[in-house]
């Protein structure tokens, strides 16, 4: 069986070296064949183990990529066929290189399409999430078209034969020239990839610098991180001063933010009744969230006063200022109604007349 089976193999590669044309389209018609089957078994593979997000980019992909991959399969598959009877003539390296450069230019210019597609959906997600800013987004893609174009040039040397080492040098200077010059913007730069990498804060939190100033991200650009204080005041700080500082981010883990209001009640208040009360008034304001639960803490057992705290939080850091004004408006109204006393401090002082 198997004799017969590499006798009737032997047959056929004899008959395709005697009929070129009929090669040519064979090879052809077996390369689109094949790569069919790869496709639907890919696409198979894909849908059956992969998320349906990750589905779609790989169909996005090889929506790009199935037309250029035909293009190569027929031009090899040409390629191949015309060499069985052309590779002798001297020409025909010259018709290699063609054939590859050709093949190199498609997939050159598919490489910028495949950059291009998936970097619009996937930094459009990130700076809509804010993990990014758009200008470092726009930055990131533009490496990536520039990474494609370069090691297609040097790729399409090496298939001409061209000596790269004066290319690679020319570049090795530009490289340390350039490194030099913009010492401080590569600084900035590479402190605004560890900030991404490292996700301390994004777009829209509220973080407290080691200078003591408070503010809301605006934006993380590609030479500095701009942040907006409560008082409207933009404060603007290079990207390798932030990577390397000590920062308090309010709104991570968890968006929300808790509060602590310290309160001083008489020793002859009824201390049920006042943690009844401040939770009654805590819960009757708006942005306090319900879980966790707010609470109330007694302290210590003060000078003039008994200390507790109203502990709480609020559903977003920007606006612990409104709750806090409001929690104090309340609950010294619902002292007053209560005849809870907030204690001022006290002297006694002595007068002796001896």
């Amino acid at each position: 069986m198997i004799y017969y089976v590499l006798f009737t193999m032997h047959q056929i590669i004899y008959f395709l070296k005697n009929h070129q044309t009929i090669a040519l389209i064979s090879f052809i018609v077996l390369a689109l064949f094949l790569f069919k089957v790869a496709e639907l078994l890919l696409k198979s593979i894909f849908s059956k183990f992969l998320k349906p997000e990750t589905t779609s980019y790989f169909e996005s992909f090889f929506k790009v990529c199935k037309k250029p991959l035909y293009i190569t399969l027929i031009l090899t598959a040409i390629w191949y066929g015309l060499s069985l009877s052309l590779s002798k003539y001297a020409f025909w390296s010259v018709v290699t290189k063609l054939v590859k450069s050709s093949v190199l230019l498609i997939w050159i210019v598919t490489g910028l399409k495949v950059i291009k597609g998936f970097s619009e959906r996937i930094l459009k997600r990130w700076t809509a999430s804010g993990r990014l800013g758009t200008d470092v987004g726009f930055l990131i893609k533009n490496i990536g078209y520039a990474l494609v174009v370069i090691v297609g040039i040097f790729i399409l040397m090496g298939i001409w034969n061209l000596n790269l080492s004066p290319f690679l040098a020319s570049a090795g200077i530009a490289g340390i020239a350039l490194a030099l010059a913009a010492k401080e913007t590569l600084a900035n730069f590479f402190g605004g990839i560890s900030i991404f990498l490292d996700k301390s804060y994004k777009v829209g939190d509220y973080i407290i610098l080691d200078s003591g100033e408070r503010g809301e991200v605006v934006d993380i650009g590609i030479r500095s991180t701009r942040i907006r204080t409560r008082d409207d005041v933009m404060i603007t700080i290079p990207n390798s001063i932030m990577a390397n500082s000590k920062i308090i981010n309010e709104s991570a883990p968890e968006p929300r933010f808790r509060l602590r209001i310290p309160i001083g009640v008489s020793y002859n208040s009824d201390l049920e009744e006042v943690e009844k009360v401040l939770l009654e008034v805590v819960s009757s304001v708006g942005n306090v969230v319900k879980y966790p639960e707010p609470r109330v803490r007694f302290r210590e057992f003060g000078d003039s006063s008994i200390n507790l705290e109203l502990l709480c939080w609020v559903d977003d850091p920007r606006n612990k200022g409104p709750v806090i004004h409001r929690l104090i408006k309340l609950i010294h109204k619902k002292f007053g109604e209560k005849g809870i006393v907030i204690p001022f401090p006290q002297r006694d002082i002595h007068i002796s007349r001896s």
